[in-house]
């Protein structure tokens, strides 16, 4: 069974972060939720994550810390990347976030962004292809990027959702790449999601 690592920051977005993470579980898919500091230097080894500060003020309580040595493709099929403004500029700030990302997609990992995650597409250096993202971003995002108004953008092994209230169909999506189509069908249907939301 393929396994997930789900970034998380002061000021992730709650909504793409919990319905990501709840909804990969529904498919059996285990999660691990790592959390990236906005200063490395202040962890110290023996060190718990903090209880991240949501954007709209929920806290949740990571797994781990985030370490580039530790979150690595050999250990995970899957890398989600939430929004939020404040946690998407911390996540394209570390360089060992962008290299994590590189070394996932040279890996042929699958790779989750959301909303304002998808600048870490940006700050990473990824190539030039289709991407979606919370219109606002349109402008930051377009002249590296062929930016989509779709809700959710499939390019190789990148997976881009445009916001929010695309969690469940980036979600599902995420399910659809790692479990077939037949799980990701099997997990919709008892979210009782609206007509068509879950195809």
């Amino acid at each position: 069974m393929p396994n997930a690592l789900i970034l998380i920051a002061q000021g992730s977005e709650e909504v793409e972060f919990s319905t990501t993470f709840t909804t990969l579980v529904r498919a059996g898919i285990p999660c691990t939720s790592a959390y990236v500091p906005e200063n490395p230097a202040e962890r110290e080894p023996s060190d718990r994550p903090p209880l991240a500060r949501c954007s709209e003020g929920i806290h949740i309580l990571p797994d781990t810390f985030f370490s580039a040595e530790d979150c690595t493709p050999d250990k995970y099929d899957l890398l989600v990347v939430p929004g939020g403004s404040k946690s998407s500029e911390i996540m394209s700030a570390s360089p060992a976030v962008q290299q994590t990302v590189r070394n996932f997609l040279d890996a042929g990992r699958v790779v989750g962004m959301i909303c304002a995650g998808v600048r870490v597409a940006k700050a990473a250096g990824l190539p030039q292809q289709p991407v979606t993202s919370h219109p606002v971003l349109k402008s930051e995002l377009e002249d590296a990027f062929e930016f989509s108004d779709e809700y959710v953008v499939i390019s190789g092994k990148l997976v881009t959702g445009r916001g929010p209230g695309a969690s469940f169909l980036f979600a599902l999506t995420l399910v659809d790449l790692l479990c077939g189509e037949e799980k990701r069908k099997e997990v919709a249907g008892p979210l009782m999601l609206p007509p068509g939301l879950s195809i």
